[in-house]
């Protein structure tokens, strides 16, 4: 008994392009954690765009004041040292650690300790 099959391909919606093998990336929760903030921020005026990198070693959330300047901090995932130093960081703009740890939400109270307000 001969039997055919046949396929059909919708080629009118694009395909997804495969993620690198062995990049790092945000999961749903921690992603969601992150914009949560990035909201806040945004809606207090302080920051005003992100970008998001899945690099092979790392994942990292850079967020900007303005456009066309350097990231006023990066959140980075670097899970090569999770079991040594913590996989989480808040990295400043000249590239100093400011916060490590093991869990995401603690590092990301870093924001909330940051809040200062002139007194006159």
């Amino acid at each position: 008994m001969l039997c055919f099959v046949s396929m059909s391909v919708d080629v009118s919606e694009p395909q997804p392009h495969p993620a690198p093998r062995g990049a790092v990336f945000f999961d749903r929760a921690e992603l969601s954690q992150i914009l949560r903030l990035y909201g806040r921020m945004v809606a207090a005026g302080e920051w005003r765009d992100y970008a998001i990198d899945g690099l092979k070693e790392s994942a990292v959330f850079s967020v900007f004041r303005r456009t066309a300047e350097n990231p006023l901090y990066r959140i980075e995932k670097r899970p090569a040292l999770a079991r040594r130093q913590g996989a989480w960081a808040v990295i400043g703009q000249h590239g100093v650690v400011l916060r490590r740890g093991q869990e995401l939400d603690q590092v990301l109270k870093f924001f909330d300790t940051r809040r200062f307000k002139v007194v006159e």
